[in-house]
């Protein structure tokens, strides 16, 4: 692991993201940091840089170039299949399929800023303690620190490290995303401190006069009713229960469930419940009125006809509720849009100094039909808010008490001064 830290004490926090699409990196390069540097006018603490696939090949190149025009001590980042940031109008472009070259810097009073590159091979085993975990980011949980991970999607091990930093660090919100570059391993680029990687993860852990909040859009409804799982085998559901309030309830197959569902949806619910079918496990198990955000949502993988049982893309245990969703466009936006109102609603004594976007490619143009929806709907909410980030082969995000790698999902993380 190679890490640094440094300490800022000047008062305002200031994040500022510029954008470029020019298909010269060496141009772009000069757009972003130029124009960067100018809106934020002060010392920068931290560089986070996200770039696009067009530019695979150069990946080699744009370390050196960065480092040729910015003066910042810390910098994270990756190469994604799209690319977010704030466009010269002041609002925010999502970038599909084209060059494209995203930079945020961040001016950090009172925040201690920790990069880290973690290859997959110095990754503790589960059963570690605690203080392992926290020998291997080089900050204590005492200090309550927030990460941004950035990992490559075949060399990582993304899983267990999200299992161990959320042992080591219960506390502290993780949001990020898996690069989405190449389709085989070794192609993607994850870069941390002017240095480029091709495996493992980079990210950054901010402590001290900072807040982050994650919203997870994982853009599904919920239909029926929920259920307990009574019977279930790892990954399979083979006994479920109508919910406890029901004094009737008995217990039934999950394809008994499923079969019970569908002539309840409307004729349009069912079409789309024959490849957008989901389940939604709730994540808090104390809560009594789950709302729409409180469901891990994983893929249904299929049905065994011969027991009714069903296959979930993730281990179940009995005792957990669950509620079949659906997944639509129409759902996608409906659910960022609660999600958004629900943030928007809360009152807190600071406003947002910056966000990132870490959003699924199955997302995008492709699902609304229209470019830039996620992140204008999340300007009409979080106004005047610089963003960046970029489109993801897996998104990582909270729900519950719990990090979790998800597909199909938009995760923004919002930062703030306490």
């Amino acid at each position: 692991m190679e890490a640094d830290t440094v300490k800022s004490t000047i008062d305002q926090m200031k994040w500022v993201n510029a954008l470029s699409t020019r298909p010269s990196l060496e141009a772009a390069v000069a757009e972003v940091t130029e124009q960067a540097q100018k809106l934020l006018s002060l010392k920068a603490d931290l560089a986070i840089v996200f770039i696009s696939s067009t530019f695979a090949s150069e990946f080699p190149r744009l370390m050196p170039l960065l480092k040729e025009h910015l003066d910042v001590p810390m910098l994270i980042g990756c190469g994604g299949g799209g690319t977010i940031g704030m466009a010269r109008s002041g609002l925010a472009q999502e970038v599909e399929g084209k060059p494209a070259l995203s930079l945020t810097l961040a001016h950090l009073p009172g925040v201690e800023v920790k990069t880290f590159h973690i290859p997959i091979d110095t990754l503790p085993d589960l059963d570690s303690s605690p203080d392992t975990w926290m020998d291997l980011i080089g900050v204590s949980a005492a200090e309550h620190p927030q990460f941004i991970l950035l990992s490559d999607p075949f060399s990582s091990n993304i899983n267990d490290l999200l299992q161990g930093l959320d042992f080591a660090y219960p506390e502290s919100i993780k949001v990020g995303g898996l690069a989405s570059t190449g389709a085989a391993s070794n192609s993607n680029g994850l870069f941390c401190d002017y240095q480029l990687y091709r495996e493992g993860t980079v990210g950054v852990a901010l402590s001290g006069n900072i807040v982050v909040e994650a919203i997870v859009a994982q853009g599904c409804r919920p239909i029926g009713q929920l259920f307990q799982v009574m019977e279930s085998e790892r990954n399979i559901l083979l006994s479920l229960e109508e919910h406890e309030d029901n004094p009737k309830a008995k217990p039934l197959t999950p394809l008994e469930a499923l079969q019970n569902l569908l002539p309840t949806l409307s004729e349009s619910d069912r079409a789309l419940a024959q490849n957008s079918l989901f389940v939604g496990v709730a994540r808090n198990s104390f809560k009594q009125n789950l709302e729409q955000g409180d469901f891990l949502i994983r893929v249904l993988l299929g049905v065994d006809p011969r027991n009714g049982a069903i296959a979930v893309g993730d281990r179940i245990r009995p005792g957990q509720r669950i509620q079949f969703h659906l997944r639509d466009a129409q759902a996608s936006a409906e659910d960022l849009d609660m999600l958004l109102q629900r943030y928007q609603a809360q009152e807190r004594e600071t406003s947002a100094a910056g966000a990132f976007m870490f959003a699924c490619l199955g997302r995008g143009e492709g699902l609304y039909g229209e470019p830039d929806f996620d992140s204008h709907l999340f300007s009409r909410y979080v106004n005047q808010v610089p963003i960046g980030g970029f489109f993801c082969n897996g998104e990582i995000g909270p729900v519950g008490d719990s990090t979790f790698l998800h597909g199909f999902t938009t995760v923004f993380g919002i930062f703030r001064q306490p």
